[in-house]
């Protein structure tokens, strides 16, 4: 038997993690991506496959402050769906961390949306 890489890993546990979380339209899954050199954050409607909102460090007002995936730019993303989800109606959310452990900038991100007024 040969040994996992780690995306094989991460992938295996997102598999996993989908089976229990599903989306709606009144709670919708807020998904979280990180790369090694990004963070991205959706708020997806699992029944229609559409996202009601995103955000991430590639948007341009975001590269104009420099944000990468690090703590700092994690917190203001969270920050930042939070405050589109809220414009949207939107107060609770399910949380999709993608396969990544609950730690870092995952973390980091989450926090920082519950502070900004989504429960999960």
């Amino acid at each position: 038997m040969s040994k996992q890489s780690r995306k094989q890993a991460r992938d295996r546990r997102h598999r996993r993690l989908r089976f229990k979380v599903q989306g709606t339209a009144e709670v919708p899954r807020l998904s979280v991506c990180r790369t090694g050199a990004h963070i991205y954050a959706q708020l997806i409607d699992d029944d229609k496959q559409i996202t009601l909102a995103s955000a991430s460090t590639l948007e341009k007002a975001n590269r104009e402050q420099n944000l990468a995936a690090n703590m700092k730019s994690a917190q203001v993303i969270g920050k930042l769906i939070a405050e589109r989800g809220l414009g949207l109606e939107i107060k609770k959310v399910v949380f999709d961390r993608g396969g990544f452990k609950y730690h870092g900038c995952v973390k980091a991100l989450a926090d920082a949306a519950r502070e900004a007024g989504l429960e999960f």
